[in-house]
């Protein structure tokens, strides 16, 4: 494994953003042989598919001008003519099996790559032109796999031409007394299933040369735990700045909840550890409001917050439970509590009734 300078080891999987930065550079999955295989596969198949149409289409093109000699006047006028007939001919001939390759190239490395427009590996770098980089590439691991697999495909395909070759020599000889299209037929379709034998073999190669790839590719992309970290960092920001920023705001918002207070009636208490706020405007509320809530701390501020502005505290333990937890800031009162809000609502209104 490849350690990094601080000795950790790369044995975390890459995430999806070091991929995503990897693939804007240009480093993907990729496996030449599946663009090879893939063309080789679909390109014999196109010309047995369409072998009757090119030969018959090709035939025309050879008796249009060679049975026709004695009629051509071969003049510097009528050359471009006869250069545009003949290649407008010719790719008439070519253009299934080109159309097919073109579309199979495409979709073979779509298939691995998907759309992905680059320019990170066009820019000049000195490692490209580094002769001491070049004798290293040379000999690397890369450069041996790849030797591999050129010497496997290439004792693959001796060895499958060889036995084509052995099956069909009984029938050989007696190609001596036939016709040239005989002939051709024969030889035609020992070579398609040369050709045939050997693309599939190359195909399945390729399959596992892309696994290879991709395994090599997910290996090098591997992270290290800080590097981890420092992603985490990056994507989500600094648990550390987070947390202060968490604190501040629940400063800010303590400040303005402590604001509320003096403009409540009652503070219902438990009575040290439970501190709620309440307010009532016949004409503008439904229902009680809590304006302030708090535990420990914070309850003995708005108590505090509550002598200093003459606000009526009354110790009722179940009902400053049951505000505190079924309550939110700024929210009206449960229906279930209405009764007694109201009765102690009634309390402290006759309270400031006797005190003016």
């Amino acid at each position: 494994m490849a350690e990094e300078s601080s000795g950790q080891e790369k044995s975390e999987a890459p995430t999806s953003r070091r991929i995503q930065e990897a693939r804007k550079k240009g480093d993907v999955a990729k496996s030449m042989e599946i663009p090879s295989a893939a063309v080789l596969l679909a390109g014999l198949l196109t010309l047995y598919a369409a072998s009757d149409f090119m030969l018959e289409r090709f035939l025309l093109l050879l008796r249009h001008y060679l049975g026709n000699l004695h009629t051509f006047q071969i003049t510097p006028g009528n050359m471009p003519a006869l250069t545009r007939e003949s290649m407008f001919e010719t790719v008439i001939i070519v253009a299934p099996l080109m159309a097919v390759i073109f579309i199979v190239a495409l979709a073979s490395n779509y298939a691995q790559v998907g759309v992905l427009f680059t320019t990170e590996k066009l820019t000049p770098k000195f490692d490209k032109i580094d002769p001491f980089q070049g004798l290293k590439r040379l000999f690397s691991k890369q450069t041996l796999a790849n030797v591999v697999k050129s010497i496997a495909k290439l004792v693959i395909i001796c060895y499958v031409s060889y036995t084509e070759v052995m099956k069909a020599l009984p029938g050989i000889l007696p190609l001596m007394d036939q016709e040239p299209m005989v002939i051709l037929a024969f030889m035609s379709k020992v070579a398609f299933w040369i050709f045939l034998k050997s693309a599939l073999i190359i195909a399945v190669l390729a399959a596992m040369d892309y696994a290879f790839q991709r395994w090599q590719f997910l290996e090098k992309m591997k992270m290290t735990k800080q590097e981890i970290k420092d992603e985490a960092k990056q994507t989500e920001g600094d648990p550390h700045v987070k947390g202060r920023i968490r604190s501040i705001q629940m400063q800010m918002a303590r400040q303005r909840m402590m604001s509320e207070v003096p403009k409540a009636d009652v503070v219902i208490t438990n009575p040290t550890h439970l501190a709620i706020a309440l307010r009532y405007d016949a004409l503008a509320m439904a229902a009680p409001m809590v304006l302030a809530k708090g535990a420990g701390v914070i309850a003995q501020k708005i108590r505090e917050i509550a002598k200093e502005h003459s606000i009526p505290l009354v110790e009722d333990k179940p009902l400053a439970q049951a505000l505190y937890k079924t309550t939110g800031l700024n929210e009206t009162i449960p229906e279930n509590l209405f009764q007694t809000v109201a009765e102690v609502l009634a309390y402290v209104y006759n309270i400031k009734r006797k005190r003016a």
